[in-house]
């Protein structure tokens, strides 16, 4: 098992929760043996910091959703460590599951499917379908394996909050409740996994996210309209309000003199972020940027709008939600 230690701050840093550790191979088995024991510890993916249990027992994704403060009609992404687990989950797997396997996973792209008994609906939000994904981070596949469990992973966030996407963006309100933090580094993709409905008569993207809607096209072979917002949330992010810092959000076409928030224009203003103009480095940066700002104490912050083209879609629908009241 390679040593994640490299790569990450050297030393002992005193103002750091003592259970925010490095990935060793012995921090790996420590956690791994939180988790069989029914605990929670917060675990790096690709995407953000997931609050990772058990997903078949159901008192530990109970706990998950109290230390979130999560609705119960909010289903969970199961993590698996590889596409041959999706057995373990799903009743049905359609032969283009495989196609997209094959092509996305592991990685930022999450499929639901008809589920099997043995996925507990308290995972699920009471659906009879399942949200299941093979996460990039070495980490987090590492965590599954060596627990031997299949992982509910829910963004390591107070629900409608930021989520982090380093481990020090973690609310110490989360950290205080879980057995351990392992620290993997800075998220690549910085934005929650794409969802992918293969359920119904016809695939529909119920979330964008890491993999584009291009993308997936792709591989299907057919064009993914544009859906209305389902009346059954069957991925998580749903809400019209998600993924939003304390201070209010304003959508601007430019940022006033002065003005906190995030730019496009270099700018020597320590309240005005610049940010990149490429989708995916814009997206890796944009809720630590946010976090940010909001720890400056900011009330309120100005969002240039990026353009509204289909690369963008995932950046969009974030801010969009961090912008809703």
């Amino acid at each position: 098992m390679v040593d994640w230690a490299q790569g990450l701050a050297k030393g002992y840093d005193a103002s750091r929760p003592l259970n925010i550790l490095r990935p060793t191979t012995e921090n790996i088995k420590a956690a791994s043996r939180i988790i069989q024991r029914g605990g929670v510890v917060v675990m790096p993916t690709e995407t953000v910091y997931g609050l990772a249990c058990n997903a078949l027992d159901e008192n530990a994704v109970q706990h998950v959703f109290a230390i979130k403060g999560r609705p119960a009609d909010n289903p969970l992404i199961v993590h698996i460590s590889s596409e041959s687990d999706l057995e373990r989950v799903a009743s049905v797997i359609p032969p283009i599951c495989h196609e997209l396997a094959k092509r996305f996973w592991p990685g930022p792209l999450t499929l639901v499917l008809p589920k099997r008994a043995e996925v507990p609906y308290r995972t699920t939000a009471g659906l009879d379908t399942v949200a299941v994904r093979v996460p990039g981070h070495a980490v987090a596949r590492a965590l599954i394996q060596e627990s031997g469990c299949l992982l509910a992973a829910p963004s390591a966030n107070l629900f409608t909050q930021l989520s982090p996407t380093c481990a020090e963006d973690v609310d110490p309100r989360i950290v205080e409740q879980v057995g351990m933090v392992l620290d993997g580094g800075p998220c690549s993709v910085g934005l929650e996994s794409t969802v992918l409905d293969l359920s119904g008569d016809e695939p529909q993207i119920l979330r964008p996210g890491g993999v584009s809607r291009a993308e997936i096209q792709a591989v299907i072979g057919q064009p993914l309209g544009i859906v209305p917002p389902p009346s059954v949330r069957k991925s998580p992010g749903l809400y019209r309000r998600h993924y939003a810092p304390r201070a209010v959000v304003r959508l601007v076409e430019r940022l006033r003199h002065g003005q906190p928030g995030l730019t496009f224009a270099h700018s020597e203003d320590p309240c005005q972020i610049h940010m990149p103009s490429e989708p995916r480095a814009y997206a890796a940066n944009l809720y630590s940027a946010l976090k940010k700002l909001d720890d400056m104490g900011c009330d309120e912050i100005g969002v240039e709008l990026p353009p509204d083209g289909a690369l963008w879609e995932a950046v969009l629908d974030r801010l969009r939600k961090a912008a809703a009241v």
